[in-house]
């Protein structure tokens, strides 16, 4: 007994974060904002241990936000190459491998800086997953194509699946 209040051993682990990413002022670019609102209306489903964040197109000022995270699930538009709408989910190597191709976007290549940075921090978090959905278009407007648009309860989907894969550390 020092007189100093006992501090706890264990520092619980920040909530997984669910990150959309994207510029709703390019059309399809907009899904990961798009999609991170649509999933934050049932934040009730998973209590405290989510959090949503629409990371837009901040790049590097995002870092603070992987901070001591043991999963992270970004959503984002995500040119592979496949039919518009189609919805992919990526696991960190393969977004590794996905990332060493030319950005498409402005984005794409702060995505790329900003899990750069992390990993150089060391505050990488130990489970990161893209749910991205193949777009249309990306030109100045704010609505989602017609194809991207069908996809999102598909893209909904793969992120409950994460998130119901991710609940019990």
């Amino acid at each position: 007994m020092n007189g100093f209040p006992e501090i706890p051993h264990k520092i619980a682990p920040a909530p997984v974060l669910v990150l959309g990413l994207g510029n709703t002022l390019l059309s399809d670019d907009g899904v990961g904002p798009v999609l991170v609102e649509k999933l934050a209306e049932r934040k009730c489903s998973w209590n405290t241990e989510v959090d949503f964040v629409d990371g837009g197109t901040q790049g590097l000022a995002l870092l603070g936000h992987l901070s001591g995270r043991r999963a992270v699930i970004i959503l984002d538009a995500v040119k592979m190459g496949a039919p518009p709408g189609t919805v992919h989910r990526l696991t960190l190597p393969e977004l590794r491998s996905f990332s060493s191709r030319r950005a498409d976007s402005g984005h794409e290549s702060n995505a790329g800086e900003l899990l750069a940075a992390a990993e150089l921090l060391n505050e990488l978090p130990g489970q990161l997953f893209v749910v991205g959905v193949e777009p249309e278009t990306i030109t100045t407007g704010v609505a989602l194509s017609p194809a991207v648009q069908e996809a999102l309860p598909a893209a909904r989907d793969q992120v409950k699946c994460l998130l119901d894969q991710l609940k019990y550390p």
